[in-house]
């Protein structure tokens, strides 16, 4: 049966639209009778939309008989740790505000299969049961994910001094202090979140002010993430955007891992030095869900994507931007993040979202996506995917030459507008 709801990562769209509270309570009583009604964790951003959200969830659980134990904001790797018979998360990701949804971890905090989604979306029309559940609310979650990360993944960071951007997400208040018991000097922004400035303006999908304080304040790097904490990226200390690429590169190298996971749309770079290096490497879809997927197939425990999706699995289930952003300060070793990113060679990108009408790729578009890649011949390549998650088309051309890059990607995202738009 082919989803209807569910998307790349869990069901997601614009708040009032395809985002209601009467299908996010179906959602809940489906989500609860699939697990056999019985304990759901949720957890949510900071969204305006959340609170209601929530309640609507947990509305559908307890009329299936389940109990959903609420544990109020807090970031997409928490709940995956804490994850009871179900793990939910009331959040949008990297999202504008307007937009929210719902994001589902099993027992063993791990994403849901695409057929574990389809037998959810097959149980949403299922009528209330006659027993009802109960709702409960915990206070402790924040503090015991906090120890948790701080105690695998955290390192002597004193004298090191770090921006922290939390994108007014789940991160406010939890990464600041996490650097600081590291023994970092910290600056934090994007942590005045009200309800309408998640990931705006701040944050891994708009790093600008990010970039700007670290360089106006001679900072050593800054550290960004989205506003449900599951991407993480970086900058160093010239203003320079370091990339989930170059992060998993780093961190391979650092960890010692003899395989990475990494999507498509990883940098032949990455490729590059991993070959270089003896490093295996496992490419598969779009969605951080299919790295893991990967590294739980192959017994890895390091993969990622160029958005920022780290996934470090030594103590932990899922990706994680707190334990990510730990592990790259702990990498550096006195260098700093400039030279100790410079092991990746950088192919040049570009890209392009083309907003369309329809998202099925005709012939004519990909037949000049496979002429091109013919023609480079491993020298570089045009890679061109719907959206999971967006009305868009996603054209990415890389080359070593940027002019190449740039005109393919041109050349193919106006195809794409006059094919699809």
């Amino acid at each position: 049966m082919a989803r209807r709801y569910f998307g790349t990562d869990g069901v997601r769209g614009v708040v009032g639209e395809s985002i209601t509270p009467e299908l996010v309570e179906r959602l809940g009583r489906a989500a609860s009778l699939w697990t056999g009604a019985a304990k759901v964790f949720v957890g949510r951003d900071t969204r305006a939309s959340g609170m209601d959200l929530e309640q609507a969830f947990a509305r559908g659980v307890i009329s299936a008989g389940g109990d959903c134990i609420l544990g109020g904001v807090l970031p997409t790797p928490a709940v995956a740790l804490l994850a009871l018979d179900l793990g939910v998360v009331i959040s949008a990701s990297h999202n504008p505000p307007e937009y929210n949804g719902v994001k589902f971890f099993d027992r063993r905090g791990r994403k849901l299969s695409d057929r574990s989604e389809e037998q959810i979306e097959s149980m949403l029309a299922a009528a209330p049961a006659v027993d009802q559940g109960r709702i409960e609310r915990v206070e402790i979650a924040t503090d015991s994910y906090l120890e948790h990360v701080l105690e695998r993944f955290g390192a002597d960071l004193s004298g090191l001094r770090v921006v922290v951007d939390c994108a007014n997400g789940a991160y406010t208040g939890i990464a600041p202090a996490a650097f600081e018991q590291c023994g970092a000097e910290v600056v934090a922004i994007g942590v005045e979140p009200d309800g309408t400035n998640i990931n705006v303006g701040c944050g891994a999908t708009d790093t600008a002010l990010l970039q700007r304080t670290v360089v106006e304040g001679g900072f050593d790097l800054g550290i960004a993430f989205d506003g449900d904490g599951d991407r993480m990226l970086a900058v160093d200390e010239n203003g320079v955007l370091v990339d989930g690429d170059q992060i998993v590169s780093v961190l391979a190298l650092d960890l010692g891992v003899d395989m990475v996971a990494v999507t498509v749309m990883a940098n032949l770079g990455l490729h590059e030095l991993m070959r270089a290096n003896d490093v295996r490497v496992v490419t598969t879809d779009v969605g951080d869900r299919y790295v893991l997927e990967a590294l739980q197939r192959e017994d890895g425990l390091l993969g990622g994507e160029q958005s920022g999706h780290i996934i470090y699995l030594r103590d932990h289930v899922t990706g994680d931007g707190l334990a990510a952003g730990l592990l790259l300060c702990g990498a550096l070793d006195g260098r700093t993040l400039s030279e100790t990113a410079a092991v990746m060679p950088v192919f040049p990108q570009a890209k392009e979202n083309v907003r369309v009408e329809a998202r099925e790729l005709t012939p004519e578009i990909r037949a000049e996506v496979e002429r091109v890649n013919e023609e480079w011949a491993g020298e570089g390549r045009v890679l061109v995917r719907p959206s999971g998650t967006e009305p868009v088309v996603r054209v990415l051309a890389e080359a070593r030459d940027a002019k190449a890059a740039a005109e393919a990607c041109a050349r193919i995202a106006t195809l794409v507008r006059r094919e699809l738009g």
